[in-house]
């Protein structure tokens, strides 16, 4: 494997942000820097730590 990017795992990390972003979106206002903001930054950190993790090994 050349990247993380063609780990499955990943790839569905990725897609698993995407729509957490994409639902996010249609919470109220007032949830936007609350619920919204901490399911985001936890969602980008799946795909973020599996790409780590890989970028570690391949060393």
């Amino acid at each position: 494997m050349n990247s993380f990017k063609e780990l499955t795992v990943w790839q569905n990390a990725y897609r698993l942000a995407l729509e957490v972003y994409r639902i996010t979106c249609a919470l109220p206002s007032s949830e936007q820097y609350g619920l919204a903001s901490q399911m985001k930054r936890a969602s980008v950190s799946i795909p973020s730590k599996i790409a780590e993790g890989y970028k570690r090994q391949s060393r």
